[in-house]
Formats: C-alpha cells, structure tokens, sequence
C-alpha cells in the first residue's frame, strides 16, 4: 500500500528539478530579494503574450490589487466579476480604497454561472451591469476559455474595462490567441496549485503605457515580503515531497496541520482574507527567490499543458457514457485542464469516500466565494443572488491534471468514479 496520495493539490507542479532549486535558494539568502530572474521572468512573459509590459507581485490578489489602484476608479465603483470563484479575486475590490478592512472599496457585483461552462452567465451579465458599472473580470475557470467575442461586445456596449483573470489559464487559447490578451490588462496566478507554481506569486500584462507605468510605480512602492515569509514559502516544496506526501495516510496530513499552525509553512488563504481583511504581506513585489522557481516553471509550461490535456482526454474518454455531468469545450478554444471538473448530485460524498482511499480529489469550489468558511457577508455577496454558482458549489468536484499524476493514476480515478454509474 502507497502512503502517497493521488493528490490534486499538495505542490502539485512540483518536479526534482523544482526542489533541487528550492534547496538551492534556502542557503542563498542573498538572493532571496533581488536578482536577475524578477527582469527574466517579466522578459519571457513579454516574448510569450506579444505584449510590452509585465509586472510581477508576489500573488495574483496583489497583482489584481494594482490593477485596480491604477486604473482611476472611484470609490463604489461596480466590478463585475462571476460567482463560483475565490475570495482572492473579491478581496483585492474591496480593498482598493480601504486600509485594510474591507469595507470601503469598490463595489463587487456577482453574476452567475454557465453550468456547463462554469465561465460567466451573460444573460445575467446583460442584467447586472448598471450606470455605475466600470469593471468587468473574465476568469476563465478550471482553464476553460470564455466566450470572449460575446463578452467584448458587452464590454464595447457598455463601455467597460476588461480584465482577464487568468489564474486558471495561463497558456490557453481562444480562436488561436492567447487568452489574457485580450482585454485592456490581464493578471495571473503562481500559487501552489495554479499552471505554475513558485508557491505564492503572480504577474500583470498590459499593452497601455500609462497602466503599466502606474502598475509599476505600485510595485515599487509595495516593495519585497520579508525574508521569514520567503523561507517559508522556499520551504514548501522541500517539506512537502520529502516528509509529508510519503508519510501523507498515517502522518503527512497531520504534519500539514502542525507545520502551519507553528508557521513554518504559509496556508494558502489567510483567516482575514475570509473575513475581507487584507494580510500584511499583501500586496508585495515578487522577491528574485520565487521569481526563480516561477521562472523554472514557465519554462515547463507547454510540456505541464500537454499533459493535461491528455489526461483530461483519458477523463473525456472513460466517463463520457454515465452519470458525471462533463465540462462543456468549443472547437474555437484550446483548453488547459488545470483541473478537469465535473458534476454529479452526490459531489461532496463522493470526495469524502475519494479521500478514505488515499485519492485525493477536490471540490474548486464549494462555496459560490471559496474557501467554504469564507464569510461571505463580508465579500458583499447575497446568498440566492447566483442560484446557478451556488447549485456548481455543491455539484462541483474536481480530477487532477497535474504533471505528476500518471495515466495509472488517472485510471485509478475513472475506476473509483465508475463505481457510481448506477
């Protein structure tokens, strides 16, 4: 018997060469601030989206932060952003006229779901958008490309400001061009279990000068998260794929626990960001330390995106013919699969039987605002506002696509879900 999981989201990117570099840096403290591969990173993501500029912060919530500190917007501004979603793409609304709080930012407006897409409702787009509308966010969920000719004609109609968040997405395509270009900037996520991982991390791209230069001026004045955060951080790869994954059905789980509580590794969202309050290591510069697995990383990235398209192929495949409801696809997109997600009644106890077996299969999301013990008071968010994200939060869970999950493994999955065909 394996004591490692089939696991979907603990350092799921993580490769040899990921853990060597994180050794690497841990004894390297000067360059864990400033270095070369901050100026790399931006660099490459320039040549691979055609675009001039791109800014790099130590999460996608800080990047989105900027965004939103720099495009002039006044308090009580409406942001249209879709339900099933995380509070990191709510919190940075609210936070962009506050100090802190989370009361006195702009204004989040939820739309609801596709159910067959999980991407945005445009019908209820249509009905959301109002005299105080400015913002309209494009998430692109589980790597799934929105219908983005529907949404710029309802962004050019009503005068709106497009932003992509492509923190699912990084490296998909709609009618053969790059998803995050097109709208007026775009932001991306290198968290743990996101296309890329430096563990916390993240990165705006713009073709607007004047954007850029505000995004920039933020950046420098938000300036590096402290040495212990970046240790932290460093430590994550390390700890986990040589002491918790391979100890993980009779320790790992609970050395997870511990570490965190001891703070010797990071969670990935804090208790305040559950409550709208914003941690003191957001918004941060992305240090050179995690530039440097980041970058590591983006050079993997068409060989990770293979990958999970083949072994959402498998899913597609094996589990077209019963009861799971699968992800609708378009002809005109190229997915990314950063998990494959699909839907079926008995979601939450199928995950809970799942994990008893050591498959550690996930439930993005379970709250139409995740993590589940988000208050979601607190994010503006009325429950019945968005019955179609709140249904996908229960029905929803989610296969791994990851590059360390084999077709084996892959196949372990289909053999455990079929036991639910009738």
């Amino acid at each position: 018997m394996s004591f490692r999981p089939i696991s979907i989201s603990l350092s799921p990117n993580t490769e040899k060469d990921d853990i060597r570099l994180a050794l690497k840096l841990i004894f390297q403290p000067w360059q864990w601030k400033k270095g070369d591969k901050i100026s790399k990173l931006e660099t490459d993501f320039k040549k691979y989206f055609g675009v001039k500029h791109a800014i790099s912060f130590n999460s996608g919530r800080s990047a989105l932060l900027a965004i939103l500190k720099s495009l002039n917007l006044k308090k009580e501004d409406e942001v249209l952003l879709q339900a099933f979603t995380c509070n990191a793409a709510s919190n940075p609304i609210l936070w962009t006229h506050s100090t802190g709080s989370g009361q006195a930012g702009l204004k989040p407006v939820y739309v609801d779901c596709n159910t067959e897409t999980f991407n945005l409702d445009l019908e209820d787009l249509k009905r959301k958008i109002t005299k105080k509308s400015r913002v309209l966010m494009a998430q692109h969920m589980f790597g799934l490309p929105d219908d983005l000719d529907e949404i710029l004609k309802i962004r050019q109609k009503n005068n709106l400001i497009l932003i992509e968040d492509c923190a699912h997405s990084l490296g998909a395509t709609y009618k053969g061009k790059k998803v995050g270009t097109f709208g007026k900037v775009a932001f991306f996520s290198f968290s743990r279990d996101k296309v890329i991982s430096s563990v916390y991390g993240g990165l705006a791209i713009t073709n607007d000068i004047e954007l850029a230069k505000k995004i920039k001026d933020f950046q420098k004045k938000a300036g590096f998260p402290s040495n212990f955060w970046i240790f932290q951080q460093l430590l994550h790869p390390i700890l986990m794929n040589f002491l918790i994954l391979p100890t993980y059905r009779f320790l790992g789980k609970y050395l997870i626990v511990l570490f965190q509580r001891l703070q010797i590794l990071s969670k990935a969202v804090h208790w305040k960001e559950k409550r709208g309050k914003k941690p003191g290591y957001f918004p941060k510069s992305l240090p050179n330390a995690l530039a440097a697995l980041a970058y590591l990383q983006f050079k993997k990235l068409e060989k990770f995106n293979i990958h999970r398209r083949e072994i959402a192929k498998l899913y597609f495949d094996n589990l077209k013919d019963n009861v799971f409801k699968l992800p609708q696809t378009g002809s005109d997109r190229e997915h990314i699969f950063l998990r494959f997600a699909i839907r079926h009644p008995k979601a939450r106890q199928i995950i809970k039987k799942a994990w008893k077996k050591n498959i550690l299969i996930g439930d993005w999301y379970n709250s139409p605002i995740a993590p589940k013990d988000t208050q979601l008071e607190k994010m503006q968010y009325q429950i019945g506002s968005c019955p179609k994200a709140e249904q996908l939060s229960r029905e929803t869970l989610n296969l791994p696509t990851n590059i360390i999950i084999s077709t084996n493994d892959a196949k372990e999955i289909i053999d455990f879900l079929k036991t639910y065909e009738n």
